[in-house]
């Protein structure tokens, strides 16, 4: 089916109290597998890719781009694409013709009156060409703090001056979850994401939710969150289906004989978060 936008899946989700799952898409197996994840949930899903996944292919975009979205459109489920963790504006500039209809502008690094200025001008660029645009708010200091640093909490009247300054769609907030985590431990504080979800007049996003349990996700889904990234689960599930494949046949040089059980494990993975994240 045709690609949908993100905005859509998005508003339809908040509107529904419900959650929308955003995957990482790092090789072809991986968008093959949120497809096909999707698919058996019966669940929308947005298919993501970072600028540290353009890094691995070589800086280039269109490649895995063109793939991911071929993969979308011959999918049965409704899926979009979305450009994660851009901090490159040339990169950001790149989305556009590319098939994405969502970015996240990350500009965290910088200081506050810097990541307002930046994000402001991106939110400019992508509203021009119907590009809905994501931005994260960790906390301002000397150096700033992502979202996910240990111990970093968004506060919600700065998240609020944030979302009127900077014209956002969707905010990713700092509530307790951290990325690359590969045991599902992290503990959210649901007061703090009620408290965003009544302050904040865009959706909320959650990012890092490898390593939160599934209450955790479903609580947080209740209180407010509405886009919850998920990465880091995926790999480690093709991971360890490669890595048993290889150690049960040491002798096994064909990579279709272990790419096809960690595509099927990743598949699963992403069947489950959606069922829990989407309802």
């Amino acid at each position: 089916m045709p690609l949908v936008s993100t905005g859509e899946l998005v508003s339809a989700a908040a509107a529904g109290g419900q959650g929308v799952a955003a995957f990482n898409v790092i090789t072809l197996e991986h968008a093959e597998a949120i497809a096909a994840g999707a698919e058996r949930a019966g669940r929308p899903a947005i298919l993501q890719i970072s600028e540290n996944a353009v890094k691995f292919h070589g800086g280039r975009l269109t490649a895995i781009a063109a793939a991911t979205a071929a993969v979308a459109r011959a999918s049965h489920a409704p899926l979009s694409l979305h450009l994660d963790h851009v901090e490159s504006p040339g990169l950001l500039r790149a989305a556009d013709g590319e098939g994405f209809s969502s970015v996240m502008f990350d500009a965290s690094k910088l200081s506050y009156e810097a990541n307002i200025a930046a994000t402001a001008e991106a939110v400019a660029w992508g509203h021009a060409r119907g590009i809905w645009i994501e931005a994260e708010l960790g906390k301002d200091g000397e150096p700033p703090l992502g979202a996910h640093a240990p111990g970093v909490r968004t506060d919600p009247a700065e998240a609020v001056a944030y979302v009127r300054d900077t014209g956002v769609d969707a905010l990713a907030v700092a509530v307790g979850s951290s990325h690359a985590m590969t045991d599902r431990t992290a503990a959210l504080d649901h007061g703090l994401i009620g408290a965003l979800r009544r302050a904040v007049p865009v959706p909320l996003v959650l990012h890092g939710s490898s390593g939160v349990p599934d209450a955790e996700i479903r609580q947080a889904v209740a209180a407010g969150m509405v886009k919850i990234n998920v990465g880091t689960a995926l790999n480690t599930a093709f991971t360890g289906a490669a890595r048993a494949f290889l150690a049960a046949d040491t002798k096994a040089v064909d990579p279709r004989k272990y790419l096809v059980p960690a595509r099927e494990a990743m598949t699963g993975t992403v069947a489950a978060f959606l069922k829990v994240i989407s309802g």
